[in-house]
């Protein structure tokens, strides 16, 4: 998106111009998320893959948006994006 602009050919005599319009690729998943099985009190990783680096990401539980705390970590590195769960409980099921 930072290379949409006008862009100007200038030989000093004349001047051509054009507009550079940028169509957005949607954000698609390539690798989802999986069901996971832990055991209380460990910590829980969900673990997903999108086809675009740094695409901003919303974590939910629920109609709950997670937030990072003591109890959520949140790491994204470049497509590959993780939710930990801390000391995991049966109501984080």
């Amino acid at each position: 998106k930072a290379d949409a602009g006008e862009y100007t050919c200038d030989t000093g005599d004349q001047q051509s111009t054009a507009a550079l319009l940028m169509k957005a690729l949607p954000v698609l998943f390539k690798h989802w998320l999986k069901n996971e099985e832990v055991e209380e009190g460990r910590t829980a990783v969900l673990r997903c893959e999108l086809t675009k680096a740094n695409a901003p990401v919303e974590w939910r539980k629920g109609e709950k948006v997670l937030q990072a705390s003591e109890k959520y970590e949140i790491r994204q590195e470049g497509t590959h994006v993780e939710l930990f769960i801390y000391d995991a409980e049966a109501q984080d099921a």
